[in-house]
């Protein structure tokens, strides 16, 4: 198996196959914003390919050089609960090794499904990736923040960039009203609205 990056037609098969399928509309951008970000340099699609099959992706949204944010993880559908997560993740970690990839799991305290999101973060956890020490929220949701990095890394710096991907994207309107890096426990969650909104 092999991790590269697909062709603009596969890209979209994948959309359309897999993350449609595995992500909730709301947490899902839409693919021309995928492919707009993709054709500015902001973001890399990489796809675990099986011969000339697809059956798992990795998409990273870009910071500055040496960050990223893991955007979305995805096994196809019919190769599920086979290990290809990790094995993505591990092919990941060797084609972007100076990299710190950085994520969102939910918090299971706030989940629709607390046990679900238990079983993500020990998924996270097995295959090397770190806790950070601060959580977010996002277009009302909260999440954990998680990191895979070669070492620990300073917490004020992986925040820094955490702020700057999505500062970055989204009009400074925006970014106020749904974006909240650090996540404020005492404050009132935010509203829950897809991300494209």
């Amino acid at each position: 198996m092999e991790l590269r990056i697909p062709s603009l037609e596969q890209l979209r098969t994948v959309y359309d196959r897999d993350l449609k399928e595995a992500f909730p509309a709301a947490e899902l951008k839409p693919l021309r914003n995928m492919e707009r970000m993709w054709a500015e340099g902001w973001y890399r699609p990489w796809c675990l390919f099986d011969g000339d099959d697809i059956v798992g992706e990795a998409f990273l949204w870009l910071g500055h050089p040496g960050w990223a944010l893991l955007d979305y993880l995805c096994v196809s559908p019919k190769c599920r609960n086979g290990g290809l997560g990790s094995v993505i993740l591990q092919k990941l970690r060797e084609a972007e090794g100076d990299t710190v990839i950085f994520g969102e799991s939910e918090s299971p305290a706030d989940a629709p499904d607390p046990a679900m999101a238990e079983r993500r973060l020990g998924f996270y956890a097995r295959n090397g990736l770190r806790t950070a020490g601060y959580d977010t929220e996002m277009f009302g949701v909260h999440y954990k923040t998680l990191y895979l990095a070669a070492a620990e890394v300073d917490e004020a710096a992986l925040m820094r960039e955490h702020r700057f991907v999505y500062e970055n994207t989204f009009a400074a309107d925006k970014f106020r009203k749904y974006v909240r890096i650090p996540y404020d426990p005492d404050a009132a969650p935010g509203a829950k609205v897809p991300w494209q909104q």
